[in-house]
């Protein structure tokens, strides 16, 4: 292993991550967030804590990549198959870390400290120290007008309620279950006083921003290591699952660093190597760099053609997020969630501005538009070059895009019908726009939501979950284990079937009617299906066991969905999944144990699971 050409490489990662963070700093100046939601307001000064957060982060990410370059600095040698690998795979390790930094250092608030199961009335609160990374405490069952005051705290978010909206609840209460002892805001200051709820309840007076300081509310706690690895590999690996409840309070997470948030997006679209390829070339290292990071089988070996390539595609990836982020712009989104948003489509990500997601702008025109650059951001990006120069037969042609197109057109025919059927939609309308909008955002592995869709029939929620194993295309910013694999894996099993009852015959692997040369392909194809089924399954017994099935006092049976759409929705880099990580959820519920898996099966999927795996083997390793 040639550790000092390793090590030179990623320091090259890290200062291109550095170069990155300078990107978001402007956000913090007043005004510069400005968002086209008139209730949430921009904070009318210069958002000093995210600012030092990045500023710190980015001379972090410059020391680390010094460092590595000097001890780097005398590599001699080529990149091999080993060094290869070790690079791709340390370098999105060392991007989550470094991703962290902002979340981190800018106290960057994951959701309130409590939670209540409204069902019967149990109340969980965080642990009061830090050292337990945000474990939750179970406390005991609450009385009705309690767990209806606390739940009433709590949908007032981080502002919480003043006195007198306590009043109005006492008045309506009195209407509804007749008069208490206590009032509302006995209750919630008796229960200030309990050792648990001391740290959770501040009361008015409590140190906060002008518009909440007066008021009775729920501390927010801040995110825990485990919580930004997450946050931050869910950016770089496009998946675009989130642990933060609120995102449209800039005192809970600050503009810069939520423009941050979604720059992870951008940098990690076409991966953090091709784009590092595509700025400094590396001869015949970027072949090899690209070759491994590329998702996808592929036949292109030429070192030329690779670097060409990685050319391309990041300037067509540029290209493209500079016309959706002009189009949405000229569709009314301010120019901050404009770019938000297309870097979260375009990278076939899913991180939004809001907590509706794309479905807060309520706007056909905007989700057609975004629907139309989801499926450019899930094609090959090869296809889509020679359809700029004027082949678009090229596109008709290959197998993988009609595949690709045929699921997503018969997919949501189906989720059409059914939510007809069900009365899901009010109208055949309503129908075409959200069901063609999830089916697309699902097969491309975006994880954008217009529409609750775990509200929907079981049929079309069960299509939705098959989805996220179908993914993009191979040379496409999307997820998942990628359409042309699917197109193998279905004529592999036909040939063996056949070859079952003719075990005489042999008939070559075609794709497009020519035969596919790699004689390995067969084997690789079946080995990497069967290892995604594996990490599944252990993911999910992972999960079934270790997660408390309180968060599921409503109904246990849903831990079984619930738990499996997350493992799915993460190693497939979608996002959300059904149940408690629906459209409208998001993950921050889960232990840290629970989001250190997520975050590696969110690295798995994105670098396509060998390369990652092969770090954690000590062999590798060895001089051999």
């Amino acid at each position: 292993m040639n550790y000092r050409l390793v090590s030179w490489l990623l320091g090259w990662v890290a200062l291109l991550i550095g170069c990155f963070m300078v990107m978001s700093l402007p956000w913090a100046l007043p005004g510069w967030g400005v968002r086209n939601e008139p209730s949430i307001h921009v904070t009318g000064h210069f958002e000093t804590r995210g600012f030092l957060a990045l500023a710190v982060s980015i001379v972090i990410c410059l020391a680390v990549g010094g460092l590595l370059m000097r001890f780097g600095r005398r590599h001699e040698g080529r990149l091999f198959r080993k060094e290869t690998m070790a690079v791709v795979g340390l370098s999105w390790m060392l991007a989550t870390f470094l991703g962290a930094c902002p979340y981190l250092l800018s106290r960057t608030s994951r959701g309130p400290a409590v939670r209540l199961h409204a069902e019967i009335s149990t109340p969980s609160v965080v642990h009061r120290h830090w050292l337990h990374w945000g474990h939750w405490v179970r406390l005991p069952q609450m009385e009705a007008k309690q767990a209806a005051v606390l739940q009433y705290v709590l949908d007032g978010n981080a502002i919480g309620r003043t006195a007198d909206e306590l009043g109005q609840f006492d008045e309506q209460w009195a209407l509804d279950e007749g008069t208490s002892l206590q009032t509302a805001e006995e209750i919630v200051r008796t229960l200030a006083l309990d050792e648990y709820w001391t740290h959770v309840l501040l009361l008015p007076g409590s140190k906060g921003p002008d518009d909440r300081r007066n008021n009775f509310r729920v501390r927010y706690v801040p995110m825990t290591l485990a919580d930004a690895l997450f946050e931050s590999q869910s950016g770089f690996s496009t998946t675009g699952a989130t642990v933060i409840s609120d995102l449209e309070d800039p005192h809970l997470i600050p503009h810069c660093i939520l423009f941050w948030r979604s720059s992870t997006h951008f940098l990690g679209g076409l991966g953090i190597i091709v784009l590092f390829v595509a700025l400094l070339g590396q001869g015949s290292a970027g072949k090899a760099l690209m070759r491994a990071e590329l998702p996808g089988p592929s036949s292109d070996s030429s070192t030329a053609r690779m670097q060409h390539a990685a050319i391309i595609f990041a300037a067509l990836y540029a290209v493209m997020n500079v016309i959706l982020t002009v189009a949405l712009k000229m569709q009314g989104l301010t120019w901050f969630d404009a770019l938000c948003h297309a870097f979260g489509a375009m990278a076939t990500g899913g991180f939004s501005t809001y907590n509706g997601s794309l479905g807060h702008f309520q706007s056909a025109v905007i989700e057609y538009t975004v629907i139309v650059f989801m499926i450019l951001a899930g094609s090959n990006f090869t296809l889509l070059y020679a359809f700029v120069r004027r082949r678009p037969s090229a596109l008709l042609r290959d197998v993988e895009w009609r595949t690709y197109m045929g699921v997503i057109i018969a997919t949501t025919a189906l989720i059409v019908g059914f939510g007809l059927l069900h009365e899901d939609f009010v109208s055949l309308a309503a129908a075409v726009r959200y069901g063609l909008f999830q089916v697309v955002s699902i097969v491309t592995t975006t994880g954008y939501g217009t529409h609750d869709f775990d509200r929907w029939n079981n049929a079309a929620r069960a299509l939705l979950l098959l989805l996220m194993f179908v993914g993009g295309c191979a040379g496409s910013t999307g997820g998942g284990l990628k359409v042309i694999r699917h197109v193998l894996f279905f004529k592999i099993l036909r040939l063996e079937i056949e070859q079952s009852f003719h075990p005489s015959v042999v008939r070559p692997l075609r794709v497009a009617g020519r035969p596919v040369d790699d004689p390995d392909l067969r084997r690789n194809i079946l080995v990497y299906f069967g290892m995604v089924l594996v990490l599944f399954t252990l993911s999910w017994l992972f999960l079934l066991i270790t997660e408390p099935d309180a968060t599921w006092v409503g109904d246990p049976d849903h831990k079984l969905i619930d738990t499996a759409s997350a493992v799915a929705a993460t190693l497939n880099n979608v996002g959300p999944g059904l149940g408690t990580v629906g459209a409208t959820q998001n993950y921050g519920h889960f232990s840290w144990p629970a989001k250190i898996l997520f975050t590696w099966l969110m690295m798995l999927g994105r670098v396509e699971i060998y390369v990652i795996l092969c770090i954690f083997v000590p062999r590798f390793w060895r001089n051999a």
